[in-house]
């Protein structure tokens, strides 16, 4: 439940509580009053796993403070604080059970030494004692004090935990929640106190506290876990020391300012390295360990806020520029810990490159797939714009639609250390898209069987040998040819092939000829262009 999921026990519990509701909607009897004997048990026997498991946090805690007492004792305060709440509470509870149980019978012998063994109470279904204690009139209703109680320790544990944990805030709330339960029937308002002790038999009554007492060590499992992994956090355990140097980017612009963060990859925040650039050198001690030293000039570099020592330089000059040092680290018994490190930066100069991936000129109507790049540069960090027409990025590449013929300029810019630059402007020629080639049968013309010829169905108009995915559409044309010395012609206002135009093919007899003309066709610019008359002979 601390991370809004209910562990196996939890998931018990509420099983439990469950069937304790279902018995209490059902007339009692003397089975149903002993089968709440088997329910407390349960509840009781969950309740002292958790204690258990509790104090095992809590021996934790001890522990730890006995080792680190500066980094414990915030946490083991804390913790003390719902130790101490907690058992207040769950005591309390149980006073007014055995309370409860006395009053209803003064002979019983359920109690021994303020523990309660359910089989043996004669009273169980005794429904004035619980609610005259809890709920009664007078002025030391029970229900009441222990309602204000749940709600100050609910308060307690929500107090410290941080705001940010939701998992944790919403399951202590929705194991201690005291509010008042819906109205019933007819507007009837009930109150959390007469939900829990009016009208309900002593042994529902105590198997009902049980559960508030299972309640009470189930959020302060919750609690104290978060509180002892607050300790985790902010402690640290290790046996290897490393010198870490990160950085933005190895490769920058001329012009530009190389970054790195500089520091030890296990630390204390009580203990600060210092961090010396210059040449590193190692050598060994007297006791015939390897040590390390900054030989010649050194540079200190300030520690920041975050532990961290910052390393710039700006790149005045194109080339790799290598750079060394050692961090220096005080351990707690005193002894110094040396780690090296090595790093290298490029610098270069600031370059577009901007590439047609097809051709090397643009067409207006198609996409135009171009890869334009910046050295050192992420392809996020860059973007593009055209002086004619449309370019959009897509995918890895981008996509160019140019206007209208002519020429078009690329202008790319980038982001680089937070500001944005100009990197590069480039020319391109644009042009219109060729013109298609007009075909029958998937020929340009010649010989031709009169059946072949028949059996087409459209006039194709194709771009042949040309690297983009064009489709031209073939709007209208006409069929003709000269039959007995008599000239026939039928026109086609679209691409097929007209039942008239085929009947003149029909006609035509071996050695005949025939011509598909006045072929117009439509590409994906929206410009209507003539085509080249088709030809053929029938053979």
């Amino acid at each position: 439940m601390a991370h809004g999921k209910e562990t196996p026990r939890q998931k018990m519990i509420g099983m439990m509580y469950l069937v304790l509701t279902a018995m209490l909607a059902l007339n009692v009897s003397k089975d149903i009053l002993d089968a709440f004997v088997l329910v407390d048990d349960g509840l009781t026997k969950t309740t002292e796993n958790f204690s258990a498991k509790n104090q095992l946090i809590y021996n934790e805690f001890g522990k730890l403070a006995v080792t680190n007492p500066q980094k414990v004792k915030e946490w083991k305060d804390k913790a003390d604080k719902v130790q101490h709440k907690a058992n207040e509470l769950y005591d309390y509870i149980q006073s007014l059970k055995v309370r409860i149980i006395k009053e209803a019978d003064d002979k019983t012998e359920a109690l021994s030494k303020n523990k309660i063994d359910a089989k043996k109470i004669q009273t169980k279904d005794d429904t004035n004692i619980p609610a005259r204690i809890m709920v009664g009139a007078d002025n030391n209703q029970e229900g009441k004090k222990l309602h204000k109680k749940i709600n100050e320790y609910r308060e307690l544990l929500l107090s410290l935990v941080d705001k940010r944990e939701d998992g944790i805030i919403n399951s202590v709330k929705k194991t201690l929640d005291t509010s008042d339960p819906p109205l019933k029937e007819g507007g009837e308002k009930a109150t959390w106190e007469s939900e829990n002790f009016e009208h309900l038999p002593l042994i529902a009554v105590t198997t009902l506290m049980s559960k508030m007492q299972s309640d009470v060590r189930n959020a302060e499992a919750d609690v104290i876990q978060y509180l002892y992994n607050k300790i985790e956090g902010s402690s640290f355990k290790f046996n290897k020391l490393e010198a870490t140097v990160t950085v933005n980017s190895n490769y920058i612009l001329k012009g530009g300012e190389y970054s790195a963060e500089v520091f030890i990859a296990a630390t204390d925040t009580t203990q600060r390295p210092d961090v010396y650039i210059g040449n590193c050198q190692a050598f060994r001690t007297a006791d015939g360990k390897t040590d390390y030293k900054i030989v010649g000039a050194s540079q200190k570099l300030p520690i920041g806020p975050n532990g961290k020592s910052i390393f710039k330089r700006t790149g005045t000059a194109v080339g790799n520029f290598p750079w060394s040092g050692m961090i220096e680290l005080k351990q707690t018994d005193g002894t110094m810990v040396r780690k090296p490190f090595k790093m290298e930066y490029q610098v270069g100069e600031a370059t577009a490159v901007v590439s047609p991936t097809k051709m090397n000129v643009f067409y207006v109507g198609v996409d135009n797939p171009v890869s334009i790049s910046v050295a050192g540069v992420p392809s996020e960090k860059i973007k593009a714009d055209i002086s004619n027409g449309e370019i959009k990025k897509v995918g890895n590449g981008y996509i160019v639609r140019p206007r209208s013929p002519g020429n078009a300029l690329i202008t790319v810019r980038a982001e680089i250390e937070g500001k944005v630059k100009e990197m590069g402007i480039m020319e391109f020629r644009v042009k219109n898209l060729p013109d298609p080639v007009a075909k029958v049968a998937a020929r340009k013309g010649g010989y031709i069987d009169k059946n072949t010829l028949i059996a087409q169905a459209i006039v194709q108009a194709d771009l042949e040998n040309f690297e983009f995915d064009a489709r031209y559409t073939v709007t209208e044309f006409s069929v003709s040819a000269v039959i007995k010395g008599f000239a026939q012609e039928e026109a086609s206002k679209s691409s097929q092939i007209t039942s008239a135009q085929k009947d003149i093919i029909r006609t035509l007899s071996k050695g005949n000829r025939v011509t598909f003309q006045d072929i117009k066709a439509v590409g994906p610019d929206g410009k209507t262009r003539e085509l080249n008359p088709v030809q053929f002979k029938i053979q």
